[in-house]
């Protein structure tokens, strides 16, 4: 497969804007969607789980984006299906191929507030990220905003909003996973994970491309 990193982005940097949702399941099974509005291949989301037996599955879209997520993070099973994204207010709405989600976000914390009034331009800017490394250590323990990936790439982590999430129902292959839980152990895909508590993040992802 061939995705734009092979052409004439390769040695760039690629812009991601969107939100992150992270989630635990009382099934053992952790989960983590990124819904990209903006983004190198148009709009696209996608869906990272982690069974409890630790498999680390991967539900994209396309053959590109895939091939471009899998050689960016770490997974065990990479599968290409439709994945549809729909948000009614707080209400979200996920089918990726064999799994579906529903949840509920709540309203923004004091985190959430303070991250709003950051402007976005400087929110998205790889030197803001590593500025906001060691707080993000410290506030939300397995966080990280910046680090290294796969295939020689970095990736920077900026966050724009937070906003705690509620209600969940997720299933998997038809295969219920039971109610909402923290995100514990922390996801494997790459170099950080989702905060333990289940939570909407919107963010500005930056990934820099190994240069020839």
């Amino acid at each position: 497969m061939r995705g734009p990193h092979s052409g004439a982005v390769r040695g760039g940097r690629l812009r991601f804007d969107g939100w992150i949702a992270g989630l635990g399941t009382a099934s053992g099974t952790r989960i983590v969607l990124g819904h990209w509005p903006r983004s190198p291949f148009g709009p696209f989301s996608d869906v990272m789980l982690e069974r409890p037996d630790g498999e680390r599955v991967l539900l994209a879209p396309t053959r590109q984006t895939a091939e471009f997520v899998a050689a960016t993070y770490v997974f065990d099973t990479v599968r290409v299906v439709p994945v549809r994204v729909r948000v009614a207010h707080r209400t979200w709405s996920v089918t990726a191929g064999p799994f579906d989600l529903r949840f509920v976000t709540g309203r923004r914390r004091l985190l959430g507030l303070l991250l709003r009034a950051v402007p976005g331009v400087l929110a998205g800017r790889p030197g803001w990220c590593t500025l906001m490394s060691f707080p993000a250590r410290v506030l939300l323990p397995g966080v990280r905003t910046r680090g290294s990936a796969r295939s020689g790439r970095r990736e920077w982590y900026g966050a724009r909003d937070l906003r705690p999430i509620h209600a969940v129902s997720a299933a998997y292959e038809g295969d219920d996973l039971g109610a909402m839980a923290p995100v514990l152990p922390p996801v494997r895909f790459g170099f950080g994970s989702v905060p333990s508590r289940p939570a909407l993040t919107r963010v500005t992802t930056t990934v820099a491309l190994k240069p020839d």
